[in-house]
């Protein structure tokens, strides 16, 4: 009998740990690339034909790819956890061929830097940035007063639970030029399951996409965030702020909730707040409409961000209790001109009408009209407060 090597035993060890499960495609990769032993090359069509049976495979397979680009992933998951004292498998972007590295070559490897550091490390010096910002715009103190609209939150007994809207992005890793790697927003794909089931539905589209467990937040909910969280402070618990993306029902059910962010990035909100409102999501979220006077309240910042015209854009503001009591708030702009500029005017002194809709712990909306150019809100005019059915 042959001596056992290390390419073999970290065959056995993967195999036993059960990550790759016990049977499935990903198993089968696994097998049919460790039974042609180390550095072992194979193409696409190998793969197609010996593990799944695809005897028409072009040179090119998509299906090849995306089990690929998955196999390889979770042999870094596998690492990851359970560490590569004795080296490590890997499949070298550009080749389809399991390699052995020996412990010293994965060290060197792994002080280089990835994209998901490199990420994070933009994403630091985005936050850092935003900081720099609010600062130099001064500091609003620790405890602002509370206007009618947020008196009853700070008065209840329930925590204050603050969701900003979040939006999903994954990167897409070219196993042949990985250094080109991005990241991506895609309407489509707004969680790790819309991923999923996009690989498996389009495999040429998304089959080297990567969940990275990455969302991004607008600039705006930064300013937003910062002329609304002294006014909350004044509540004698802690104020926790989440992403939109995880609020639940359990959470609406026990606890007082701000959304803060624009209206695109509601999440489960979105029909929370607007089941019971004359005023409901247009054609896109650049949009909402009135029911009650017809009337279409649109957003043209998308069209005119990037010139020196003067746009509208809106901003909507709401408070509503939920049928067990909790209190929901809706600060949100169509686009960032609206949020940016509605926040500061949702802690101020409100406007007469305002006030008389917001008085009390009833529930309201209200809808502003901001002249903006290029971000900037330059006027701002109340043009909807009412009370809600």
């Amino acid at each position: 009998m042959s001596e056992t090597g290390p390419f073999e035993r970290e065959v056995e060890r993967i195999r036993a740990s059960g990550v790759l499960g016990r049977t499935g495609r990903l198993r089968e990769l696994f097998d049919f690339l460790a039974q042609r032993g180390p550095a072992q090359p194979v193409s696409q069509a190998d793969i197609a034909y010996g593990v799944f049976g695809q005897l028409d495979a072009g040179a090119d397979d998509a299906t090849a790819r995306v089990y690929v680009h998955r196999l390889r992933k979770r042999l870094a998951e596998f690492y990851a956890r359970e560490g590569a004292e004795a080296g490590r498998l890997t499949l070298p972007a550009g080749s389809y061929e399991l390699v052995f590295e020996e412990a010293a070559q994965v060290s060197a490897r792994g002080r280089r830097p990835s994209l998901r550091w490199i990420v994070a490390l933009l994403l630091l010096a985005a936050l850092a940035v935003s900081f720099v910002m609010g600062r130099e715009a001064g500091s609003p103190g620790p405890a602002a007063e509370a206007n009618a609209i947020w008196q009853p939150f700070v008065e209840s007994d329930r925590q204050i639970v603050v969701a900003v809207g979040d939006y999903y992005i994954f990167g897409e890793i070219d196993p042949f030029e990985p250094e080109r790697g991005r990241m991506i927003r895609d309407f489509a794909i707004n969680s790790p399951t819309d991923l999923a089931r996009a690989q498996e539905s389009e495999p040429d589209r998304y089959g080297q996409a990567e969940d990275m467990g990455l969302s991004y937040l607008p600039l705006s909910s930064a300013y937003a965030l910062r002329s609304l969280m002294p006014v909350l402070a004044r509540h004698p618990q802690p104020v926790e702020v989440v992403a939109a993306s995880v609020v639940s029902p359990q959470m609406l059910r026990d606890r007082n909730v701000v959304y803060i962010g624009l209206v695109s990035g509601m999440g489960l909100l979105e029909e929370t707040t607007f089941t019971s409102s004359d005023l409901s999501v247009g054609e896109t979220y650049d949009e909402l409409r009135d029911a009650v006077s017809g009337r279409r309240y649109s957003s043209g910042e998308a069209l005119s961000r990037t010139s020196t015209e003067y746009y509208r854009d809106f901003g909507y503001i709401a408070r509503f209790r939920r049928p067990g009591g909790a209190l929901v708030a809706v600060v949100a702009g169509a686009r960032d001109t609206g949020l940016r500029g509605l926040a500061p005017l949702a802690v101020g002194e409100l406007d007469a009408r305002l006030e008389a809709v917001a008085a009390g712990e009833g529930s309201f909306e209200a809808v502003f009209e901001f002249t903006g150019q290029q971000g900037a809100d330059l006027s701002s005019r109340l043009d909807l407060a009412r009370k809600r059915r």
